[in-house]
């Protein structure tokens, strides 16, 4: 046996409750209030400052708003919104804001 093979099946096991977990966008919406003020009703910013929330990946949601609150994407003001945050909450949000209908975009 490969001796990373242990290691493996362990981090893999550990993981998997990250696999399945989803969030209620009912719930997202409700949490949702603060982002408003810059992300726009339901997602879609009134300002090229502010990125479009509204049908990005849940995936991207996901890994944004948890590299703001680790540090590895650095944005004082989303630092502070996100600080608070638990998974279940960023779960939520994301699940909401990914439910959202983007931008149309005409070809």
């Amino acid at each position: 046996m490969n001796p990373r093979t242990p290691v493996l099946v362990l981090s893999l096991l550990l993981a998997a409750p990250v696999f399945g977990a989803s969030g209620d966008a009912d719930v997202g919406r409700k949490k949702s209030e603060p982002c408003k003020a810059c992300h726009g009703e339901a997602g879609i910013s009134v300002s090229p400052d502010f990125p479009n929330l509204a049908g990005q990946h849940v995936d991207y949601l996901r890994a944004a708003l948890n590299h703001y609150k680790n540090g590895k994407r650095k944005n004082p003001i989303m630092q502070g919104q996100v600080a608070n945050l638990s998974q279940k909450d960023i779960l939520d949000l994301t699940a909401y804001y990914s439910s959202q209908h983007g931008l149309d975009v005409k070809y």
